[in-house]
């Protein structure tokens, strides 16, 4: 299943900062990457995109491959994340999805009712209908030339559903948290459904070359602690076990981020979900979630993306506080969400360099 032509190892990585922080072992700078860092906020990319359908840029190979590295050709970053999008899983069971100028994502035929379950993709060949992403891995792989490790990812499976029945982004998730109330029987079939493409997803990035695997469960701060509880975790759960269970067969050991926004009240259960990794948004404080986690994973995050819009000095300011909170061991510099479009370049430049500045002279205390 897993590939063995790929190149390199993580031994065999320039500079493998991050996937040792994940690992909660002794880094000699705290690293840093940015969620959508290879986004609009830069002229390459919009460049590169002009005039192109996002969901086509999404299936070529050699664009996914160029967006990804463009990021690490401006800044010292010490991951790259492949470029692609949460919503090929919904595309992949069938679903129409677009891109909409000034709207975002689109479901023109969204799911309204139990019975359109029927019409989604009951057995998903992952290896066909995603070959396009693990091509894109396994290119960038090649073109990094060891130089950092490359992050694949997913969406967890109650922010796929959510968009499915939505039809988009929403406010309220409404249609979503009604099927929920209404339909728990129903929501949980879709929820495992998504669960098993999901996890051989995941598995398919390894197989093409990704080194680290993060799943954005993006929409965990719509839910309360109860129905989280209910229909995210034991989801985010079965996903963490059952690609480990796959890797451990395989002997491969390959960090795994979940980032559930705005699920604060959940870190003490997310800290027990075999991710090595928690993702934080900015709404949580850095030294409470450290006693909250009980030192049982790494943390990631959560400096708040509009403090990009902040002078220079200002950001090395805020990064500071950041890591004196956190501390230098098994933790990964990053935003509470991420990059916007309008941001300079600089200020995203300023916040990478202040990141690797501070830390170093952090030293190795805790």
């Amino acid at each position: 299943f897993f590939a063995k032509e790929r190149q390199g190892s993580c031994s065999c990585l320039l500079n493998d900062t991050f996937l040792r922080a994940a690992r909660g072992e002794d880094t000699e700078h705290v690293p840093v990457w940015c969620m959508r860092q290879a986004g609009r906020y830069l002229p390459e990319f919009r460049k590169t995109r002009e005039g192109r359908d996002f969901f086509d840029t999404c299936r070529s190979p050699e664009a996914c491959c160029e967006l990804t590295l463009q990021p690490l050709r401006r800044f010292p970053f010490d991951a790259a994340i492949i470029f692609s999008d949460i919503l090929v899983i919904p595309q992949a069971l069938g679903m129409n999805v677009q891109m909409v100028a000034g709207k975002g994502p689109t479901f023109p035929e969204p799911l309204k009712e139990p019975e359109d379950l029927q019409q989604l993709q009951a057995k998903v060949d992952v290896s066909k209908e995603l070959d396009y992403v693990f091509k894109a891995i396994t290119l960038t792989r090649h073109k990094i030339e060891g130089k950092v490790p490359l992050i694949g990812f997913s969406g967890a499976p109650w922010t796929l559903m959510s968009y499915m029945i939505e039809g988009g982004g929403s406010n309220t998730h409404s249609k979503a948290k009604r099927w929920l109330y209404r339909h728990p029987e129903a929501s949980h079939m879709l929820l495992k459904m998504l669960t098993d493409v999901i996890v051989q997803y995941l598995l398919g990035q390894v197989a093409a070359g990704a080194q680290a695997l993060q799943v954005f469960e993006s929409h965990a701060g719509i839910l309360g602690p109860v129905e989280f509880k209910e229909f995210s975790l034991p989801y985010l759960r079965d996903i963490a076990r059952r690609v480990k269970d796959k890797l451990k067969e395989a002997g491969e050991d390959i960090p795994m981020i979940v980032f559930a926004k705005d699920a604060h009240y959940a870190l003490e259960d997310l800290s027990q979900s075999h991710y090595e990794v928690v993702g934080l948004d900015w709404t949580i404080d850095p030294q409470s979630a450290r006693e909250r986690t009980g030192g049982k994973v790494s943390l990631q995050g959560n400096m708040d993306p509009c403090a990009l819009y902040a002078p220079k000095e200002r950001i090395s300011q805020i990064v500071k506080k950041m890591l004196e909170g956190f501390g230098k061991k098994g933790y990964i510099a990053n935003l509470g969400h991420g990059l916007y479009p309008d941001m300079d370049p600089e200020n995203v430049g300023a916040f990478v360099d202040a990141v690797h500045q501070h830390s170093k002279q952090m030293g190795a205390q805790i």
